[in-house]
């Protein structure tokens, strides 16, 4: 069979996983994307023909318990645009009985009368109804929670900021506040309580990296794939990108690290505060999957099988690389930061970042004696993604310097690539490989041990790592004192003298125990809500003589560089303001705690004119110790 007829077949659309890969590319990143609606993919699946991509529903069970509880009151299932809303409450919907086909008919209510006699009322979706339209569903919600009517449970589902919107322009049009909005403003952005008679279950809570890994199983391990073992796409030795994409996804060669890794980084960016829904991380599969970085190959940068025989006849697999594509280079810039994930993505700087002896290893190593077993073994070792024809051929005339590799962008065709290499790099460096970290490839070069940190904190069945313990301590001495400290053991709140601000601080007011000792000194603890750890510092004993300092990754980066030797004004001009917010704090407290230990004094009389201060001096190595100075003051 030629390779004509192979494009002929595709082009037809006959090869056997084309329905699918089609319905999958439906929630790729495209300007088109349709699966922002559940109805739109219910419709989908039954045009296609698959089998749905079924993902967990985390808060179906507690929904299901409260209305078996018969707990008086509605329900609200809320979130952001793609937290699965609509999805959680068709699932609600079917559990509790209701006709599939019901659902799917027109209407944004649907009525469902419960074994216990209440009526559910199904608000699908608050934002289908147009300003004053959103008034009537508002109104039965009222009348549940704030009215006790007891014969109706109503469950909307709305976004975060539709429902505040709508709550607020209710209470205008009735002269007053509704008394609904702050009470749900507050269990959104500080989780705090529900309002009474109210269950509020908020999904933009349940997205961690678990939900990347389970959405990445379930797109790659879709039983639909199981038609490509026979596609004449695979055949005679040729590589179908998105199949070998789909195999790498689903960790058949690397035991699942790939996963790993790209869930650990959906994991730092939450971590950061920043919310990626289900939709953004099924587009991200998508991609992963699908991308493809020429768009004159694949329409919008997103492969269906009738792309694959052009692509493999053009010698350009290599440009379907599920390593760029995890970051959304394949997308041109506009689009990829459209989507909350390839932004997100992108801030790792995986890329752009990287190490002399990574980039050793990818432009010298081939021809390096000293590099050619681990080039061999970290990038000859894939020859679809790594050492490929057109990789080594470019590195050879950039190495060669041909005429065209010493023009202004001559060499910019192989950098790119490197680009890619030194991305694909973060993803296979097996662990604890010796003089390569493949968190050394991002911006969070520290990353590994903060995920480290938190999960000694959940276990609690081993000691914070003395390295990091350290780490934090020289830090935050270093950026409260503006000094070169190297004192692990002890932190020293220090100022100018009346100026909390000054960057450099040679009083010291107060040191204490950089580890928990007698109920004073520093405490690594974790926050169950948020799931971060954060810095306890007790001047004395009891919480009330204590500063908390929320530890997000980007504060523990800062500390960490800061600790390593980076200057603080040249990371990050936010972190510092933080930790300088966080030492006028302290110096505050140490403050009451002197004041507190005066007052509880025996002693009486003494030099009212002498006054002690203690400054910090500097020991050969950068061990800072104070020495008291006794100033007195003539009248």
């Amino acid at each position: 069979m030629t390779d004509g007829s192979l494009q002929g077949k595709a082009a037809l659309g006959v090869t056997p996983a084309s329905v699918w890969v089609r319905f999958l590319r439906s929630y790729g990143p495209t300007p088109q994307n349709l699966t922002m609606f559940d109805e739109y993919v219910s419709g989908a699946l039954r045009r296609a023909n698959v089998q749905p991509i079924r993902l967990s529903t985390p808060l179906l069970e507690d929904m299901i318990k409260h209305i078996e509880s018969k707990a008086p009151g509605s329900m609200l299932i809320a979130g952001t645009a793609g937290d699965g809303k609509t999805y959680h409450c068709r699932a609600l919907w079917t559990r509790l009985g209701g006709d599939p086909d019901a659902w799917a008919a027109k209407g944004n209510v649907k009525e469902l009368r419960l074994a216990d006699g209440r009526l559910a009322v199904f608000i699908k979706d608050l934002s289908e109804f147009n300003g004053h339209d959103s008034d009537h569903p508002l109104q039965r919600l009222e009348n549940s929670v704030l009215g006790g009517d007891d014969s109706e449970i109503v469950i909307l589902a709305a976004n975060h900021g539709q429902v505040l919107d709508r709550l607020r322009d209710l209470g205008k049009r009735h002269d007053g506040r509704h008394p609904l909005r702050t009470p749900l403003q507050e269990c959104f952005l500080q989780a705090g309580p529900a309002p009474d008679r109210l269950a509020v279950f908020d999904l933009s809570r349940t997205t961690t990296r678990k939900t990347l890994e389970e959405v990445a199983k379930e797109v790659a391990g879709h039983p639909q794939w199981d038609n490509c073992s026979h596609c004449f796409l695979n055949t005679s030795g040729k590589v179908c990108p998105i199949d070998e994409n789909r195999r790498r996804l689903f960790g058949e060669a690397d035991g699942g690290q790939l996963a790993g890794r790209l869930g650990d980084l959906v994991e730092i960016a939450r971590l950061n505060g920043l919310h990626l829904p289900v939709r953004d991380l099924l587009a991200l599969c998508s991609n992963i999957i699908l991308g493809y970085s020429d768009a004159k190959g694949a329409k919008e940068n997103l492969m269906t099988c009738a792309d694959v025989a052009k692509i493999q006849e053009a010698g350009n697999v290599s440009k379907a690389s599920i390593y760029a594509n995890a970051f959304g280079a394949n997308l041109p810039k506009r689009r990829a930061a459209d989507r909350p994930v390839f932004k997100a993505m992108a801030g790792f700087g995986v890329g752009e970042e990287t190490t002399n002896g990574a980039d050793g290893l990818l432009v010298y190593g081939k021809d390096d004696s000293r590099l050619q077993a681990d080039f061999a073994r970290l990038v000859a070792s894939d020859p679809i993604y790594g050492a490929t024809a057109n990789y080594l051929a470019a590195q050879n005339d950039y190495l060669e310097g041909h005429e065209g590799a010493r023009l202004d962008t001559g060499a910019d065709e192989f950098l790119k690539m490197l680009e890619d290499q030194r991305r694909r790099l973060y993803f296979t460096l097996p662990k604890d490989e010796p003089g390569y970290s493949h968190w050394a490839m991002t911006v969070f070069r520290y990353a590994g041990d903060y995920l480290e940190l938190i999960d000694t904190l959940e276990k609690k069945t081993t000691q914070i790592s003395e390295g990091v313990r350290g780490r934090i301590a020289r830090g935050l001495n270093r950026v409260l004192t503006g000094l070169l400290l190297e004192n692990a053991d002890r932190i020293f709140i220090a100022s100018s003298g009346g100026f909390t601000q000054s960057r450099v601080s040679v009083l010291c007011d107060y040191d204490t125990s950089a580890r928990r000792q007698a109920g004073m000194g520093m405490a690594i603890r974790l926050n169950a809500t948020t799931g971060r750890p954060f810095l306890e510092i007790l001047l004395a004993p009891g919480a009330a003589n204590g500063v908390i300092f929320d530890l997000t990754p980007i504060r523990y980066e800062f500390l960490a560089r800061v600790a390593e030797g980076a200057l603080p004004a040249s990371f990050s001009n936010e972190c510092l303001e933080d930790l300088l917010a966080f030492k006028a704090k302290l110096l505050r407290k140490a403050e009451t705690v002197r004041k507190g230990a005066v007052a509880d004094d025996d002693e009486v009389g003494g030099d009212d004119s002498a006054m002690t201060l203690n400054f910090i001096d500097i020991e050969p190595g950068g061990r800072g110790m104070t020495r008291p100075v006794t100033v007195r003051v003539s009248g």
